[in-house]
C-alpha cells in the first residue's frame, strides 16, 4: 500500500500529493463534484481545502470522516498500475 505523506492545495479542485515512495503528482477531484452524497460539500472550496493526512491510515482525509484509498490516489497522481489485490 502507498502511503501520502503529504498534501498541497493545486487550485480548481486539485490537490498534488506527495508519497512514501518519493513519487507525486496531482489528483483532480472535479469529477467527484456532481457525484451527491458527502461529496456535494467538495462544491464548497473552503470545504474542500480543509484536507488532510492522516498519519495512522496514511491517506487524504476531509472532516465528517470522509477518505480515499491510498492505493487508488497513488493511481490517479502518478499513472502507475493499482495494486494487484485491487484488480479482479
Amino acid at each position: 500500500m502507498h502511503a501520502i505523506i503529504n498534501a498541497e492545495y493545486a487550485g480548481d479542485s486539485k490537490i498534488k500529493l506527495f508519497f512514501d515512495s518519493g513519487k507525486s503528482g496531482i489528483v483532480d477531484f472535479s469529477a467527484y463534484l456532481n457525484r451527491g452524497g458527502v461529496f456535494e460539500l467538495f462544491k464548497n472550496e473552503e470545504y474542500f481545502k480543509k484536507f488532510y493526512i492522516d498519519h495512522e491510515i496514511k491517506t487524504l482525509c476531509w472532516p465528517d470522516e470522509i477518505d480515499f484509498n491510498p492505493d487508488v490516489l497513488y493511481y490517479k497522481a502518478t499513472g502507475e498500475p493499482l495494486s494487484e489485490w485491487m484488480n479482479p
